[in-house]
């Protein structure tokens, strides 16, 4: 079965988190992902991997745990998710306390999308070397696992480590809500088949009709079956659904821009259209 989800940068100037959530669950929308930039640097020295200007929304968007609360608490049946927590600027320990009470508040809806950023200067601000980003990223990851897992829990990695602790609360989804990771370089379907529950592209059909198949290949050597993709920014364009779904997508999720709730509405019902089409 095919999902269908929504993205958007939510901000102080466009549709609020809470009439979104509400909008998109009456659309019959599967899920709603939220990115994150704790700020943007204003020297502005790292490209935009979009090209051109960085739009705005990158420096107006709320915190996303507390957009996603406040999502989770208008609505009942859709999912919430980070797209994508930058966990390289984040405490490990404070991080799974907030994805475990998200996971809790909204019934088990919260999906965790994580990555390790693009903007050198940002994780340079949060003490964070870009050149290890990936492996500490890895490293936080798994002592979030940890602590989810274990009434004592506990970490000794290269970059967090810490003797038993106890906290509390503890996720709904068991052993923890889905992490998809996030990202699109040389080592980054090693990463999803290593700690990760599905994999979030932000990459065109052609290219993932070559990576689908390689993903599963190294699932499968890692006695792991089929790893589940969810394919993010996609245009809202049925043909273009269509070539996702053709190569092994199971959620689409649609870009919205940060616009206004009489600017977005019109796009939600007509993305909603092209989303029962496939039903």
């Amino acid at each position: 079965m095919t999902h269908f989800g929504l993205q958007m940068f939510p901000t102080d100037y466009s549709i609020q988190p809470v009439e979104l959530a509400k909008a998109a669950e009456e659309r019959g929308f599967e899920s709603l992902f939220f990115p994150e930039h704790t700020h943007i640097p204003t020297s502005r020295k790292t490209p935009y991997p979009g090209m051109g200007d960085l739009p705005k929304e990158y420096w107006h968007s709320h915190d996303p745990f507390v957009a996603l609360a406040a999502a989770a608490a208008v609505t009942s049946r859709i999912k919430l998710a980070t797209g994508i927590c930058l966990i390289i600027e984040r405490d490990p320990i404070t991080t799974a306390k907030e994805v475990a009470s998200l996971d809790m508040i909204s019934g088990g809806r919260f999906i965790f999308g994580v990555g390790a950023g693009w903007n050198v200067e940002e994780m340079e601000n949060h003490g964070t070397d870009p050149t290890s980003r990936w492996k500490l990223m890895r490293d936080r990851v798994l002592a979030m696992k940890a602590i989810w897992a274990n009434d004592d829990a506990e970490h000794h990695g290269t970059f967090v480590d810490f003797d038993p602790i106890w906290s509390w609360p503890k996720p709904v989804q068991k052993p923890h809500p889905p992490i998809l990771v996030g990202g699109y370089g040389p080592h980054t379907l090693n990463r999803v088949v290593e700690y990760g529950d599905g994999w979030l592209p932000l990459m065109p059909p052609p290219v993932l009709s070559q990576q689908i198949p390689e993903l599963n290949r190294l699932a499968e050597k890692a006695g792991r079956g089929p790893i589940p993709v969810t394919a993010y920014g996609v245009p809202g364009e049925k043909e273009v659904v269509e070539k996702y779904l053709e190569v092994g997508v199971e959620r689409c999720v649609f870009w919205l821009p940060s616009e206004p709730p009489e600017q977005t509405l019109p796009t939600l019902d007509r993305l909603a259209e092209i989303a029962k089409s496939f039903a």
